[in-house]
Order: structure tokens, then C-alpha cells, then sequence
């Protein structure tokens, strides 16, 4: 039995629907997902599948990161923050082990060295960012800051967010929802409320096949590896990644690296607003600071990844990593249950994507590259 495609697209982008369908149509009955695109601020693409709808919050993981950085981005061009400032300049007890040469800059391109603690993050930490900011400032670099990157999967959010409320008093996430969530009306939430939690549908883990879960196994590799380390798998308290959503506490406090909740729709229109005039409203972000924190900062073998990635300023360079099809300075991020959301500047597409089950092997789930591809290849070229 197929599912049935809801939603709309704009004409000219009757191909999205259609390579839509046909991947829901391989996916069997217990698919469930949604697909949006914006285009110079035009919704132009609007789909989903399963019974859940639209207006369904999926975990979205690491693609909470993008949500987190436009506050950043904002900070910097508003001149609260400053890339090549010290870090200690804004808090001063990092400079332990070693680190008081670090900056802002260092810290968004994943340079610093502190993917994880010794010893590992108990359940209520990994929820509290302030709590994993604190462990932080005493830990020692996993490598000479500066010297190398590797993708700070649980924590940069918690010391960005840290650096944040030093300059600012104020949180990440209380930042997002006064300066993007609430004045867009977007379905990204970071710290979902009592009130939106019916919406919510937690997130239905992978059945891996014995192959895959040796695959899996074998990207984590033992107890101490800095891949272990960075998804907090060493401790006495293992992080179970596939379900770290359906915690309750995660979802209402929001840590600002894997917390978020949102749907197709807010994740493309974070993206939208970033770039684009929405609605009446000016973009967020000015063609500089877009500029800049689209641009390559660390660039080559992730040592957490342990692989080829690039990486802007706190986003994800998407066109190298995912989608060379994209324009130069594309950036976004992806989520581990297979979430995306990016702008791509040069074409005015601004995408999300959300589905419930995770998808294998984690990251950007693969179908998002031909989706992404068939809303490219729609929007009119410039």
C-alpha cells in the first residue's frame, strides 16, 4: 500500500511532489516525514507523509546547532560579540588546561578540543547547558586547541551558549525565541513548552540489519575514542542518541546542541528568514555576516568524524559536506535522525526537512540529497 502525498507546491515544482512520492512509495507504511522550501522568501514547497501532519514536532538533533549559530550570527553583527575576541575575555575560568588562547572563532569551527568530559555527562548535564559549560571550563583539550577540528556533537552549543550569556545575560534559547521563533511564528522550538507537547511524536529508533549495526559499531570504535567521547558513550551513563528526544527533560530545556524540536516547516523557515525578506519582515542576517559564517573555517579530516567535513562558523558548509550542487557559501545543518535544514544564498532556497523514524547511519538521511537536488533544480537559476 502506498502512502498518500499531503501538501502543496508552488508551479513549476511539480517535480519535488513527484520525487517525493516516489521515494515515500520505497519507504512501505510506516513512513513519516515532511519536505519544505522557501525561495527568496516564497514558500514554494510544502509536503508530507504519515499520519501525523504538518503541523507534527519531530527531534531534530544536531540540526538544533543552525538555530543556535543564527543567535550568534546575530550577536556578531549586532556587535555584542566579537569571532576573534578571547574567549576568556567573555569568561574567564576557561582559560584552565590550557585554552586561554582560544577564540569565539576557534569554538564555532569545532577547533577547541572539548568534544566530551572525563568520565561523561550524567542524563540531567547533557539536558542543562550551563552544567556541561561548567564540566568544560576545567576539562582538558582532547587536542592542542587550535591545532585540529573535530565535530563537537553534544557540547558546542552549551559553549557558545555559555560565551552568549556571559556577554549578554541572557540565554541561547531565550534569545531564539525573542529574535527569530516568536516574531516568525516558526515551528522551532529550542525548549518546547507544556502547551506544544501534544504535537510532539518521539522519535522511532533504526532496526539496523547486522551489517549496519557493525557499521555503526565500528564508527564509534571503543570506550575512549574521541568518537565515543564526543557522543558521550564512555561514561557510566551511555547516551542513547536514537532516543535522546523522547526524554522530556531534553525537549523542555532545549540544550542548544541537540535539543531542538521543530518541524519541515520551521526548519526551512528559520533558514528563509535568515536570508530573505519574509513576509514583510527584513532578512536576519546582513550579506556580510552571511558571508562569514558561510565561509570554510575548518576544512579536512574530522578527527571525531573521522572522515572529510566541512565546517562555517557554527553551521555546516552544506555544499561540501552534503550537496555540491548548491552554491558557494551554502550553510546549514543536519540532524542524526536524518533532519536538514540550509540557505543556500546564491539561489535564494532556504530547505527543511524532518522524519520520525532514524534513518541509517545517521546524519542527513540520504534521501535528503535527492530531494534537496529536485527543489534546486525547480528554483529559477539566481
Amino acid at each position: 500500500m502506498t502512502q498518500e502525498i499531503h501538501g502543496t507546491v508552488a508551479d513549476g515544482y511539480e517535480p519535488v511532489r513527484e520525487e517525493f512520492a516516489a521515494f515515500v512509495a520505497d519507504q512501505g507504511t510506516d513512513y513519516e516525514g515532511q519536505l519544505c522550501a522557501y525561495v527568496h522568501g516564497r514558500r514554494v514547497v510544502d509536503l508530507w507523509a504519515g499520519p501525523d501532519g504538518a503541523d507534527a514536532l519531530y527531534g531534530v538533533y544536531s540540526s538544533t546547532k543552525g538555530a543556535a549559530h543564527l543567535v550568534v550570527a546575530l550577536l556578531v553583527q549586532d556587535g555584542t560579540l566579537e569571532l576573534d575576541r578571547k574567549v576568556t575575555y567573555y569568561w574567564p575560568e576557561f582559560a584552565a588546561e590550557g585554552k586561554g588562547g582560544l577564540t569565539l572563532r576557534d569554538v564555532l569551527a569545532h577547533r577547541a578540543g572539548l568534544v566530551g568530559a572525563d568520565g561523561g555527562f550524567t542524563p540531567a548535564e547533557l539536558a542543562d547547558d550551563r552544567a556541561i559549560a561548567e564540566r568544560l571550563a576545567d576539562q582538558r583539550p582532547f587536542w592542542r586547541p587550535g591545532t585540529a577540528f573535530g565535530y563537537h556533537a553534544l557540547v558546542i552549543g552549551a559553549l557558545t551558549g555559555e560565551i552568549v550569556r556571559r556577554a549578554t545575560g541572557r540565554t541561547i534559547q531565550e534569545l531564539h525565541e525573542e529574535r527569530v521563533r516568536a516574531p516568525y511564528g516558526l515551528d522551532f522550538f529550542l525548549g518546547l513548552p507544556g502547551s506544544q507537547e501534544p504535537r510532539f511524536r518521539s522519535t522511532q529508533p533504526m532496526s539496523p540489519t547486522p551489517g549496519q549495526q557493525a557499521l555503526l559499531d565500528a564508527r564509534t570504535g571503543g570506550p575512549h575514542t574521541l568518537a565515543s567521547i564526543a557522543f558521550n558513550r564512555q561514561g557510566a551513563f551511555p547516551t542513547d542518541l536514537q532516543t535522546l528526544p523522547n526524554d522530556r527533560l531534553i525537549r523542555a530545556q532545549g540544550p542548544a546542541s541537540v535539543g531542538g524540536v521543530a518541524s519541515a516547516r520551521g526548519l526551512a523557515g528559520l533558514y528563509a528568514a535568515a536570508i530573505s525578506e519574509v513576509d514583510g519582515k527584513a532578512p536576519l542576517l546582513k550579506p556580510d555576516t552571511v558571508a562569514e559564517f558561510g565561509q570554510f573555517h575548518s576544512v579536512g579530516y574530522d578527527l571525531v568524524a573521522r572522515g572529510h567535513k566541512s565546517y562555517g562558523l557554527g553551521f555546516q558548509a552544506t555544499a561540501d559536506t552534503w550537496h555540491p550542487f548548491l552554491g558557494a557559501g551554502s550553510f546549514g545543518h543536519s540532524g542524526a535522525a536524518g533532519s536538514q535544514g540550509f540557505a543556500d544564498p546564491a539561489s535564494g532556497l532556504a530547505y527543511g526537512y524532518t522524519r520520525r523514524r532514524f534513518a541509517f547511519p545517521g546524519g542527513a538521511a540520504p534521501e535528503n540529497d535527492r530531494l534537496a537536488g529536485a527543489v534546486h533544480r525547480a528554483a529559477p537559476a539566481g
